[in-house]
């Protein structure tokens, strides 16, 4: 499952939170790409990453919690 991620409301983003999150949840993806993506979302440009199907109900969650707009991509 792909998901988009659009932008980050928190008023303070826990970056290291955020590349955790995506280092656990995204398919193929390793702890610099991780934070890569992170800083790029943080800055207010979306990221799109691969979500292995079974991840998917939790990653949503997790992504709720850190204020992570998203969007699920068929």
């Amino acid at each position: 499952m792909k998901i988009q991620l659009i932008s980050c409301d928190a008023a303070r983003p826990d970056k290291r939170a955020i590349a955790k999150l995506l280092e656990d949840i995204a398919t193929g993806m390793d702890s610099s790409l991780a934070q890569e993506l992170t800083n790029i979302l943080v800055e207010g440009t979306s990221v799109d990453i691969e979500v292995s199907d079974k991840k998917s109900s939790s990653a949503t969650r997790s992504l709720r919690k850190l204020s992570i707009d998203y969007e699920l991509i068929d």
